[in-house]
């Protein structure tokens, strides 16, 4: 399939699919004209890049885990290990930025106060 329909099929945009190429976590063969073409795989493994992107997993991490998500055969505690601390890194994220929302109100509230001086 091309490019736009593999687009249509996932909901991932053409830029979107070419960043995925760019990045090795998706390949593509080139038509005798230079189009790109996918096999029906490519629609299961877009649809996976992009739940990964929504779960906060980054490109580099991605093509890390990519093969073991993709291939039941060769899935070893690592992944779930590896997935975990994705996970730890991000609740540590969400800590310092629930600290610094409650750091900003404080401010706001400062300032909503007529004669109080800002911290």
């Amino acid at each position: 399939m091309r490019i736009g329909e593999l687009s249509a099929r996932t909901g991932a945009s053409t830029r979107s699919i070419r960043y995925y190429e760019e990045q090795g976590l998706l390949t593509s063969v080139r038509s005798g004209s230079g189009q790109r073409t996918y096999p029906e795989a490519a629609v299961e493994r877009v649809l996976l890049i992009r739940r990964l992107f929504d779960a906060g997993i980054g490109s580099r991490t991605m093509s890390d885990l990519l093969p073991c998500l993709s291939d039941p055969a060769i899935r070893t505690p690592w992944l779930t290990d590896r997935l975990r601390a994705e996970r730890e890194r991000i609740v540590a994220e969400i800590t310092e930025l629930t600290a610094t929302v409650a750091a900003l109100d404080a401010v706001i509230g400062d300032l909503a106060m007529p004669g109080t001086p800002p911290r």
